[in-house]
Order: C-alpha cells, then structure tokens, then sequence
C-alpha cells in the first residue's frame, strides 16, 4: 500500500493497489457503501462467501453498494497464488464481478495501513483487533466511516440488511 496522511479520518485517506499493481485512492468510492473483505481461494469459507457476496454485488451494485477484497495468505496459506492467478479464480470459479485489490497483509508489523485503521476503528471480541481468519468484513458507510464487522463465519447474506439501511441514507 502507498503511503498515507499520518492521521487518516476515512478509508478515502488510503490509497491501494490493484491487482496488477496500480495505485487506487479510495476516495474513488466515495458517495458507496462498502463492504472490505479479506479473501483466500483455499479456505474452508470460500465457497459460501464469495457465493454470497457476489448475490450482494449483482442486487445492490446499482443502488451503490461495493465489495472491495483484498486477498491474504497469513491464515493457513490459503490464498499462496499471485495477484493475477488469484483474480483469475475469482472472476472465474466465482464470477466475481467486485474488484479484487492486490494481496495484502493485515495483521502484524507489515499490515496494510488501510487493515490497521480498519481494526482501530471497529475492534474485534474481547477488545482484540487482530483478524482472525479469512473473509472477515467491514461495511463502510457512504462517508467513509467504519460502521461494523463481522466475523468470518458470518455469511455475507446475513449482512443485506445493515447494507439496505446504509444504502437507504442520504
């Protein structure tokens, strides 16, 4: 990840990169919901997941929701392919339509900055803000603010509500 303003007030502070390594401001999204998913292809929560966030992609895209996934190797190196062989599997064996950022770290020292802020903003149980697996979520309300997370093992369709209200806001 590029770097940052030393004390970013949204997720528009942050510039990412893309698969293929270009740089994205987010600030590109301003005005959209969004909901940012650490992604792997070899994980357990795969299937379900990227099955249900992409029916949330193609029900509310128009409406203003995007689903940004950034995907990650530290659990159980189940995302070991490169950017481009990983986009592959999820554009195809899934048919993700939603971007898919370049792999990214989000625990430890070498955490992307956006993952940092990200769990400054909405801690984990327990006060813990360590990610703890794969697909993790955090929905993002149209002025860039964190608004919740939800566990891994949270299917993506259970959030359609909280991402309905967000979208209904002016």
């Amino acid at each position: 990840m590029a770097a940052e303003s030393s004390n970013p007030q949204s997720i528009y502070d942050f510039t990412v990169k893309d698969a293929k390594g270009n740089d994205v401001n987010l600030s590109a999204y301003e005005g959209k919901v969004l909901l940012i998913v650490n992604v792997a292809s070899q994980c357990g929560l795969t299937n379900s997941n990227y099955h249900g966030l992409t029916q949330l992609y193609e029900k509310y895209k128009i409406e203003g929701l995007e689903i940004l996934a950034f995907p990650c190797n530290q659990f159980g190196n189940q995302e070991p392919g490169t950017n481009e062989e990983i986009k592959e599997i999820a554009c195809t064996r899934f048919k993700a339509e939603f971007p898919i950022f370049g792999k990214v770290d989000v625990n430890g020292d070498n955490a992307a900055p956006l993952y940092k802020f990200l769990k400054n903003k909405k801690g984990g149980y327990f006060g813990l803000d360590g990610i703890k697996w794969n697909f993790t979520k955090f929905l993002v309300d149209k002025k860039g603010n964190v608004v919740d997370r939800y566990m891994p093992t949270t299917s993506p369709l259970s959030i359609e509500k909280d991402i309905k209200k967000l979208l209904e806001k002016a």
